[in-house]
């Protein structure tokens, strides 16, 4: 809505996922990123359950970041109840400093030699689990439009004619404690809707005026 260029970059197809398949959530995704405007979108193909925090995930995640070039990056939170929210965590936190080292030497998709990037700041969201935010951005104005995003992973949620088996997610509720929750982080800072963050570094204040 500001204008800049945003994209995901997911780590797994979530081949190991209750509900759906690979190629469901993929046609899911299409759909979210239309809602969502993104610039771009690309799959690493990490094993779903089983990456590690090691030298060829870190690989992978480096050259996705010397490609892109983000200044920003939003990861997963560094405790959650999915090990591999955690992990990805970790992995991608590690990855963001090891991409700036001009010594580790990646190839872009064209094939040639990349140049060191880190970017300025990574951030991680709230996902299943309450964390304290270090952060709340009000984003009254964009809920419909998040909501509308979630709802195209319309496999991994409630649906009364599914089949298939009811998980963590997919119960009747699980909409109402979302909704729910961004009302609390912006009743935080006198908003509607507010998303929070976790800082694992301190944020720099160059003048106090930047917090009104």
């Amino acid at each position: 809505a500001l204008g800049l260029s945003t994209g995901i970059v997911d780590l797994t197809r979530g081949e190991l996922g209750t509900r759906g398949t690979p190629e469901i959530r993929a046609a899911e995704a299409a759909t979210a990123d239309h809602i969502l405007k993104l610039t771009l979108r690309e799959n690493l193909g990490l094993r779903d359950g089983f990456f590690a925090n090691d030298e060829a995930s870190q690989r992978a995640i480096i050259t996705a970041i010397r490609t892109h070039q983000p200044r920003l990056v939003i990861t997963n939170a560094p405790a959650d109840r999915h090990p591999d929210h955690g992990r990805s965590h970790s992995t991608v936190l590690q990855a963001c400093f090891l991409s700036g080292l001009r010594r580790i030497e990646t190839l872009g998709p064209d094939g040639q030699m990349q140049a060191p990037h880190r970017p300025a700041r990574v951030m991680a969201m709230i996902q299943d689990r309450h964390l304290t935010p270090s952060l709340v951005v009000d984003i009254s104005p964009h809920w419909d439009q998040k909501l509308a995003a979630i709802k195209a992973f319309k496999s991994q949620f409630f649906d009364p004619d599914s089949g298939e088996p009811v998980t963590h997610i997919a119960q009747p509720t699980y909409l109402d404690f979302l909704r729910s929750r961004a009302r609390i982080l912006g009743h935080m800072i006198g908003v509607e809707y507010g998303e929070g963050y976790v800082l694992d570094e301190p944020t720099p204040v160059r003048d106090l005026r930047q917090l009104l």
